[in-house]
C-alpha cells in the first residue's frame, strides 16, 4: 500500500484545486466526442457536492477526490488505495471498452460544439477556397488581358482615355464572335474590299456596341465613316417602323450626301430605311408616315424640320457628330445644341468623330456626353504621315499663278484638287484656267445643288482633271486617288490645312500636297510647319525659327487672282 506524506498531499493539494476538475471534464469531453458515460457524469456530480478544502491526489492526477477535513481523508485514503478498489473504481469511470464505443456511436452530437470539423464545414471550406483561386486565376487573366490589349494599341498607334475600355479588334471576324454581328454585314465587308480594321475602327467600333460613348479624332482618309456605321446597323433592327433611331449630323450637303451613299452600302441586304435629309424633305416632309431608321443631315436643316415639321427624335439611339470640331463653331452651336435636347431618349448612345479635336471642342464635348473614352490614332491634330507636303514661296497673286501653270506643265498628274480662299477667287481662277488645255471645274456656295453634285460626281468620274473649291469639300469628302492637292491660298489655320490635304493619301494611297504662300502669309508659316514636322516632312529651320503667333484664323483681304504686284508703295 502506497502511503503519500503530508508534504506530498499538501502539494497537491496546492496543485490541483478547482479549476483543474474543471478542465478534466472539458479534456474527457473533447476525447470523449463530447460525450461523457453515466459514470463520470456521477463522479463530477458527486464532487460538486462536497465542499472544498484540500485534493487528494491518486497515483494519478486525473483520479482525485475532495475530503471535508484531515482525519477523514486518512481514513477514506487507506482504503482507496486497496488494489481491489482501485479496479472497481476504474472500471467504473472509464467503464468497459463495447460500452465505450457503443455509447459514442448511439449518442448524439452536442450541438454547436465539435472537436472535429464535419463533412459540411470542409465542404463550404472547400467551396471558398476554389472561389478565391478562380478569382485569384480571372484577376490574372484580366491583367494579362490588358497588357495584351496595351500591346496591341501600341502597335497600331491607338492612344485611349477612360477607364474598364473594350479590347481593340484583331479582325472583322470577331464581330460575329463577341457581339454577334450578322452575316450579311460581314458579306458586304468582304464585296467592299474591307480586309482589315483600320486603327480608329478597331477601338470605336467595340467602343460603341458596348454602349459606352466617344470622341474620336483620327487622321483623315483612316475610316471614321465606318467606325461609325457599323455599330449603328449592328444594333438597329430594320422595319419596325418606330421612327429614327440614328441619326448622323455633318457639316456640309456634300458630305452628308457622301454618308448616305456609304451606309446603303454597308447596310445592302436588309430593308433599312436610310435617308438623307435634302431642302425639300425638311420643308414638306410628313416625318410621321414617311418611315426611317436612319437619317443624315445638316445641322440646319434636321433643325428646321424638328421646329416646324415636328420630326420626332425621342427615340434615337444613335447620335453621330462627323467632323464635330467643325460642328462646335459658332455658325452651328445653336443648332447642334437644338438637336442635342431634341434626342431625349436617355439611353442614347453619342460619338463625336473628327480628325482635328482642338482641347476647347473636347471640354465642350464633355459637357453632353456620359462616361465617354477618347480615342486618337497617332498624334492628336496631325496629318496624314501618308501625304509628302512642301511649301512653296509664290511671292505674290501672279506669282501663284504662274507657279500653278508651272506646275500643271512640269508634271501634271491628274485628279488634283486646287483650295482657294473664297467663292470669288474660286470662279476667278476657273476663268483663268478656262484658257489652258486643262478639264478644270469650279464648286461653290453659289452654286445650286444640282451643279454641285454634277462637279462632285464628274471629278470622281474623271471627265473633270482639276477642281477649284473653296473649304466646303475640304471635310470628309472622300476622292478616291486624288494625286494632287494644291493649296492656292494659304489656309485659315492649322486645321483647316490638315483636312484640305487630307482629301489625298486617303486608303493607305500616297499623296501630295503643296502650300503656295506670299510675303502676308509669312507670320502664319509656323502653325503649318508645325504640322509638317510631326507628319515627318522635311522643315526649312528658318521658318521653324519664325515668331509663334497665337491661335487666330489667318483670312487677309488678298488681290484678285493673277493681279500685278503694287509697286506703288515703293
Amino acid at each position: 500500500m502506497i502511503v503519500k506524506s503530508a508534504a506530498a498531499q499538501s502539494s497537491y493539494s496546492r496543485r490541483f484545486a478547482r479549476p483543474a476538475l474543471v478542465a478534466l471534464r472539458l479534456r474527457l469531453l473533447r476525447v470523449r466526442g463530447g460525450v461523457l458515460n453515466e459514470s463520470l457524469n456521477n463522479f463530477f456530480a458527486s464532487l460538486d457536492d462536497i465542499p472544498s478544502r484540500r485534493i487528494r491526489s491518486h497515483t494519478s492526477p486525473f483520479f482525485c477526490w475532495i475530503g471535508s477535513n484531515d482525519d477523514d481523508a486518512k481514513e477514506e485514503q487507506e482504503d482507496r488505495y486497496e488494489p481491489e478498489y482501485k479496479e472497481s473504481r476504474l472500471t467504473e469511470m472509464i467503464g468497459s471498452k463495447k460500452e465505450k464505443k457503443r455509447k459514442r456511436n448511439d449518442s448524439e452530437v452536442v450541438e454547436g460544439f465539435n472537436v472535429f470539423k464535419s463533412s459540411k464545414s470542409l465542404k463550404i471550406r472547400d467551396i471558398t477556397t476554389t472561389m478565391i483561386d478562380d478569382s485569384a486565376l480571372h484577376r490574372k487573366e484580366i491583367e494579362k488581358q490588358i497588357e495584351r490589349d496595351s500591346l496591341f494599341r501600341k502597335k497600331h498607334g491607338i492612344h485611349i482615355l477612360g477607364y474598364a475600355v473594350p479590347s481593340p479588334l484583331r479582325n472583322f471576324d470577331e464581330l460575329k464572335s463577341r457581339f454577334g454581328c450578322k452575316s450579311h454585314l460581314l458579306r458586304n465587308f468582304c464585296e467592299l474590299k474591307f480586309k482589315e480594321p483600320t486603327p480608329i475602327q478597331r477601338q470605336a467600333i467595340p467602343i460603341l456596341l458596348s454602349g459606352r460613348e466617344c470622341f474620336a479624332c483620327a487622321p483623315t482618309g483612316s475610316g471614321k465613316t465606318l467606325a461609325f456605321l457599323i455599330p449603328m446597323l449592328m444594333k438597329i433592327k430594320p422595319g419596325r417602323k418606330e421612327g429614327v433611331k440614328g441619326l448622323i449630323i455633318c457639316p456640309t450637303r456634300e458630305l452628308a450626301a457622301q454618308t448616305t451613299r456609304e451606309c446603303k452600302k454597308v447596310a445592302k441586304g436588309k430593308k433599312f430605311h436610310i435617308k438623307l435629309m435634302t431642302k425639300e424633305l425638311s420643308r414638306c416632309g410628313d416625318f410621321q408616315k414617311i418611315p426611317c431608321e436612319i437619317l443624315v443631315s445638316t445641322p440646319l436643316r434636321v433643325d428646321f424640320a424638328v421646329r416646324k415639321r415636328n420630326l420626332d427624335l425621342s427615340r434615337v439611339e444613335y447620335l453621330v457628330l462627323d467632323e464635330s470640331d467643325k460642328l462646335f463653331e459658332l455658325g452651328f452651336v445653336e443648332q447642334i445644341d437644338s438637336v442635342v435636347k431634341a434626342c431625349s431618349n436617355p439611353s442614347i448612345i453619342r460619338s463625336l468623330f473628327s480628325a482635328t479635336l482642338p482641347d476647347s471642342v473636347e471640354e465642350l464635348a464633355r459637357t453632353i456626353m456620359h462616361d465617354a473614352v477618347r480615342v486618337i490614332v497617332g498624334r492628336k491634330n496631325s496629318a496624314s504621315a501618308l501625304v509628302k507636303q512642301k511649301l512653296l514661296f509664290a511671292g505674290s497673286e501672279k506669282g501663284k499663278l504662274l507657279a500653278l501653270r508651272l506646275s500643271f506643265a512640269e508634271s501634271f498628274n491628274p485628279p488634283v484638287l486646287v483650295f482657294v480662299q473664297t467663292k470669288e477667287r474660286a470662279k476667278e481662277l476657273y476663268k483663268e484656267l478656262a484658257f489652258d488645255d486643262i478639264k478644270a471645274d469650279v464648286i461653290h456656295a453659289d452654286l445650286t445643288q444640282e451643279q454641285r453634285d454634277d462637279a462632285v460626281d464628274n471629278f470622281r468620274a474623271g471627265k473633270t482633271w482639276v477642281l477649284i473649291a473653296t473649304d466646303i469639300i475640304a471635310r470628309g469628302m472622300d476622292f478616291k486617288g486624288i494625286n494632287c492637292v494644291i493649296n492656292y491660298d494659304f489656309p485659315e489655320s492649322a486645321a483647316a490645312y490638315i483636312h484640305r490635304i487630307g482629301r489625298s493619301g486617303r486608303a493607305g494611297r500616297a499623296g501630295e500636297a503643296v502650300t503656295l504662300f506670299t510675303e502676308e502669309d509669312k507670320p502664319f508659316l509656323r502653325n503649318i510647319a508645325n504640322v509638317m514636322k510631326d507628319s515627318g516632312c522635311e522643315v526649312p529651320a528658318w521658318i521653324l525659327a519664325l515668331p509663334k503667333l497665337k491661335r487666330k484664323k489667318h483670312r487677309p483681304k488678298r488681290d484678285s487672282v493673277g493681279a500685278e504686284p503694287d509697286d506703288t508703295g515703293e
